[in-house]
């Protein structure tokens, strides 16, 4: 593998970048979106796509999501092109969001990902509590 990033001099078509080098584009993406609550939150806006949802909504139904990490998580998402955000001119202004483009073609891959839990958390979780139950050392 190479440390190189796209765009980069010496860089092949297709060449894949490390994972270990913080310039790699895969890592950027996975600090980005390797979040529960960013998951969740595309989760629910591509179960209403293309519509919008308000963010209190969006809120009710993101379990256990604070309102500035929500709003933290959806500024982030606005930022990266993935949702669209809406302000009706209203007191006080209604503020909608929904997935853009870029945004429904990462529902696809996320929710390979809660398939992929889904089959084999309750394997992960024997294995942690045969390491619970194991004397240490």
């Amino acid at each position: 593998m190479t440390t190189s990033t796209p765009g980069e001099p010496g860089r092949r078509p297709g060449e894949r970048g490390d994972l270990l080098d913080p310039r790699c584009p895969v890592r950027q993406l996975l600090d980005r979106i390797g979040t529960k609550w960013t998951s969740m939150a595309v989760k629910v806006l591509a179960e209403e796509a293309p519509d919008e949802l308000r963010f209190a909504e969006l809120r009710r139904r993101v379990p256990g999501i604070s309102q500035k990490m929500l709003s933290v998580t959806l500024q982030s998402l606005v930022r990266d092109g993935l949702v669209a955000r809406r302000v009706e001119p209203t007191v006080p202004p209604a503020v909608h969001y929904r997935l853009t483009e870029l945004g429904l073609s990462l529902e696809r891959p996320l929710s390979a990902l809660r398939v992929w839990a889904e089959t084999h958390m309750p394997e992960i979780d024997r294995n942690n509590q045969l390491a619970d139950d194991s004397p240490p050392g």
